[in-house]
């Protein structure tokens, strides 16, 4: 039970894989008020559509002690676990100890599908 938990907080490092742009599914099957997690290259993502239907991504790594964050659709905040890290939905940091907002992500809709990318 403690292993797999630890693999969610704590993802291993992979090799870097060159990919800077993924699909992460159709709109329609993702609902308002929901987070998704994913991966982008070699690190996690978290794309999170708010109560009005709105997409933000974010590298879900969080910039106290690189646990994986995880939205919290009952508080719409983006939260760590490891140390009750918050984080709004735009990702700066509003309470615990992370010292910086987390790194966005750019987030484009290609077909009715959602499409994240690293920024530039």
């Amino acid at each position: 039970m403690i292993y797999p938990t630890l693999r969610f907080l704590f993802p291993p490092e992979g090799p870097p894989i060159l990919e800077k742009s993924v699909n992460v599914g159709k709109v329609a099957d993702i609902p308002p008020d929901s987070g998704q997690l994913f991966r982008i290259g070699n690190k996690p993502g978290l794309l999170v559509r708010d109560a009005a239907g709105q997409f933000r991504a974010h590298i879900a790594i969080c910039t106290h002690l690189d646990c994986t964050v995880q939205f919290k659709a009952d508080e719409s905040i983006i939260w760590c676990a490891c140390h009750n890290g918050r984080y709004n939905l735009q990702g700066a940091n509003i309470a615990g100890p992370p010292p910086r907002p987390l790194d966005p992500l750019d987030v484009t809709i290609k077909a009715d599908e959602v499409h994240v990318s690293f920024p530039g």
